[in-house]
């Protein structure tokens, strides 16, 4: 399969190369757009008392354009306080139409919808939903080349990248050079099944581990219907990865659904979380295929309420109460979120 998408890539850049194609046009000014947001939370702990405190101050900046009408680009940058700067995406990209794109670079991963769309001003959430950042890396980037475009209601992403490597969990091995000799590739499909409801279905397939033996895959899919009005959007991911024996594989389930509607200017929200993650190799301590870890057992349940209000049309603030719930604990550790997003 992945020669088959290596053929069609080339012959597919061989005939958009070939094809009769409009005059290149006249390059375009540079597209520059970001983001900046703070939070502030309280953490109740199950004995009693909160824990306060402001927190994950971060920004990015997006420039983007055209150098003619089949010639793109994109290059973005984030930044979170205390930390480096670091690259989200940069790629350019060839078109012949808005049915056939191919970038080559660093992209975000086309799996589900959140991956791609997890800014603040993108979000009504505050706290990133079940299964992001537990069945794959927040903010899931790689290194290769990004096949897509969209055929009437039908629209496809196929990408073929260097892969996530085996760390302590699924969440961990985001990586931008590969750590063994074989690519990942997966993709996106999505379909609009009448005007305000789309589906999509994703896959990615990869060695883990260095030894270029052990297959990580994940299946998942994805729901957007609705208007500003009203929305219903959900996303689902099954993830599992080969462990060596005597350990049976890891696997993990979640997704999250969550529903938004419009009271005047407020848009009120509740969003409902779950996850099972089992894995008898991986967890703290994991040190390779010679020091398995201690293991990873989760269960658990967030339920999520909250509301966004712009201050400005370019300012949001999100409010967030978080009830997470562990499997066999009566009491959790609540959040109480606060977010100011502003976006220019």
């Amino acid at each position: 399969m992945r020669i088959g998408f290596l053929a069609l890539s080339l012959a597919a850049a061989t005939a958009a190369s070939s094809a009769q194609i409009p005059a290149p046009a006249a390059a375009t000014a540079v597209k520059t757009s970001g983001y900046f947001s703070a939070d502030y939370f309280q953490i109740r702990h199950p004995e009693g008392g909160w824990d306060r405190s402001f927190a994950r101050g971060r920004g990015g900046v997006l420039f983007s354009g055209d150098w003619s009408a089949n010639f793109g680009y994109a290059l973005e940058f984030t930044l979170e306080a205390g930390g480096a700067a670091s690259l989200e995406q940069a790629w350019a990209a060839v078109r012949a139409s808005g049915a056939f794109e191919i970038r080559a670079g660093l992209y975000l991963v086309p799996f589900g919808r959140y991956n791609e769309a997890r800014r603040p001003f993108q979000t009504k959430l505050i706290m990133d939903p079940f299964p992001v950042g537990v069945l794959y890396p927040p903010s899931w980037r790689d290194l290769g080349l990004v096949l897509t475009g969209r055929i009437g209601r039908l629209g496809y992403a196929g990408y073929l990248g260097n892969g996530l490597a085996e760390g302590e969990s699924l969440a961990d091995g985001q990586q931008f050079r590969d750590n063994n000799r074989s690519k990942a590739w997966g993709g996106r499909l999505s379909y609009i099944l009448a005007e305000n409801l789309e589906v999509g279905a994703s896959y990615h397939q990869g060695m883990a581990d260095d030894g270029d033996s052990r297959r990580r895959r994940t299946w998942g899919a994805d729901l957007d219907w609705g208007s500003d009005a009203f929305r219903i959007v959900g996303e689902y991911a099954k993830a599992e990865i080969v462990n060596p024996g005597p350990f049976a594989s890891g696997a993990a389930e979640g997704y999250f659904g969550m529903v938004s509607f419009r009271l005047g200017p407020l848009t009120p929200l509740a969003s409902f979380q779950s996850l099972a993650y089992e894995d008898p190799f991986h967890g703290p301590g994991f040190r390779g295929p010679g020091g398995p870890g201690e293991g990873i057992v989760r269960e658990e349940i967030r339920w999520a309420v909250g509301f966004v209000y712009p201050l400005h049309p370019s300012v949001l603030l999100k409010w967030e109460y978080d009830f997470p719930r562990e499997k066999g604990a009566a009491v959790g550790r609540d959040v109480l979120r606060v977010q100011m997003a502003v976006r220019f």
